[in-house]
């Protein structure tokens, strides 16, 4: 842990209510943007769900001519309800998708042909009467798909995306003129976001929180392009910020092929970047907690009161200790442990950096702090919903407002719910470590959440347990 994660410098300190205050930093760089809108709609499936239903009935209909089996028309329709469109990219074109559309309709002709042979032999399809019905269901399902994608690329032509292109000034003004030369891509580049102007012609280049809030109001920017992959790691937490405002992130190679990546924008190799907006606290997260923390509170229960019990024996009252700790978007609440330690004032319990092992606790608080045992009166506040078996640790408001101010990336923590244990602390940082390398594993944690990641985390977190590696 560096001397400044160690020894925070003092903030001003209310005596009357006794508080820090807590400041809610910017994110790195200063970006923190208050526009807050819903994600832009994906294109509907719609349109190509009907051209492939339409191809369909006009294949069923055919085949219905030559086995006089109406019911037939009917499974027909189910397999291309079953087989229905999948999420397409969004440069694609229908001659792109060709080849996955006529293999899918392949499959349920051939299905279909199966469920006739097995019902009745001797109404088998002929060779003749599949090529026929799988040539006009392709046929007229791709013309659809061409109808649908063509008045999507007219709206594109008439009403570009306006977008902002994230990177390097140099690099991003030649991305952004490429795109300007070739309207047909349907993204309209409207400004530069960098660090310094390059003083070159172009695009006006933005460099502050207040002019990317400006673009993105005045111009309607639902679109960003991040110019090669170091610009995502360096501007990670302004990406987040715009990926919260509700637009869409594409991360562009600019310099040859990169990755393998079948979108193309312009020439450029593209993909689709997830920079965490999305919030992992879906109802099976939820539910794991309630789970979890419920069958651990039951089991738990006499060695609880064990520890209760020897607490009040040898260090007197005040077994339960409740402290501030900091939250799921900045929202304060009390957090739960057994009293180790016991502080001067309430200023020491605020603002003092303890480790465990310190000299002036007993025996018995030390191995409670060795072992984690003192944070077992936590599954309370997961069960309760005030944290979650996994995330980021939560911290009391006096460092929050300091290692905010000090550590691109920390603020950006508290966009889930904190948890008991993480990904930092089942990596080794843990106690006094850095606090640096703490925010980089917790944004990590979110940005690539899943649920098998959080059982994996509590199942080492229970090998950490069993071995009694500190606290």
């Amino acid at each position: 842990m560096t001397t400044e994660s160690t020894a925070p410098t003092a903030q001003p300190w209310d005596r009357a209510t006794g508080q820090v205050p807590v400041v809610r930093a910017r994110a790195a760089r200063g970006f923190r943007l208050p526009v807050r809108r819903p994600p832009a709609r994906a294109a509907s499936l719609l349109p190509l769900l009907a051209a492939d239903l339409a191809g369909a009935l006009v294949g069923a209909a055919a085949l219905d001519t030559a086995t006089r089996h109406p019911l037939l028309v009917a499974a027909l329709m189910c397999a291309a309800l079953l087989l229905r469109p999948r999420p397409t990219r969004a440069m694609s074109g229908v001659l792109d998708e060709l080849p996955s559309v006529c293999g899918r309709i392949a499959v349920s002709w051939l299905a279909l042909a199966a469920l006739v042979a097995a019902r009745e032999p001797a109404a088998a399809l002929t060779s003749r009467t599949l090529l026929l019905g799988w040539a006009l269901h392709c046929a007229v399902a791709c013309a659809g798909r061409g109808v649908v994608r063509g008045r999507r690329t007219a709206a594109r032509l008439r009403r570009p995306s306006a977008a902002l292109v994230v990177g390097p000034a140099a690099t991003a003004q030649r991305v952004a003129a490429a795109l300007l030369r070739h309207p047909r891509c349907g993204v309209r580049p409207v400004g530069v976001v960098a660090d310094h102007p390059d003083g070159s012609d172009g695009l006006p280049v933005l460099t502050g929180e207040e002019q990317v809030e400006r673009a993105l109001i005045q111009n309607g920017v639902r679109t960003v392009l991040v110019v090669g992959p170091a610009t995502r790691a360096e501007r990670a937490p302004l990406l987040r910020a715009l990926a919260e405002s509700g637009c869409a992130l594409w991360e562009v190679a600019p310099d040859g092929p990169a990755y393998d990546v079948r979108e193309r924008l312009a020439g450029f190799a593209v993909r689709r970047l997830d920079a965490g907006a999305r919030r992992p606290d879906s109802l099976a997260k939820r539910l794991l907690d309630v789970t979890v923390s419920g069958a651990l509170l039951v089991l738990c229960g006499p060695l609880l009161l064990g520890c209760a019990a020897v607490l009040r024996l040898t260090e007197g009252p005040g077994v339960v200790f409740r402290q501030e700790r900091i939250g799921k978007d900045g929202h304060p609440f009390t957090l739960l442990k057994f009293r180790t330690h016991r502080p001067v004032d309430e200023r020491e319990s605020a603002t003092r950096w303890s480790v465990a092992g310190e000299p002036e606790m007993s025996a018995f608080c030390r191995f409670l702090r060795r072992t984690s045992l003192d944070e077992l009166l936590q599954l309370w506040n997961v069960f309760r919903g005030d944290m979650s078996l996994v995330g980021p640790r939560p911290e009391r408001p006096f460092f929050v407002a300091r290692f905010s101010q000090l550590h691109p990336g920390y603020a950006a923590r508290h966009r889930m719910r904190v948890g008991v244990t993480g990904l930092a602390q089942v990596s080794g940082l843990r106690g006094d470590t850095s606090i640096e390398d703490r925010a980089r594993f917790d944004n990590a944690y979110i940005d690539t959440w899943s649920l098998w990641q959080d059982v994996c985390i509590l199942l080492r977190t229970a090998a950490v347990l069993v071995r009694s590696t500190g606290s």
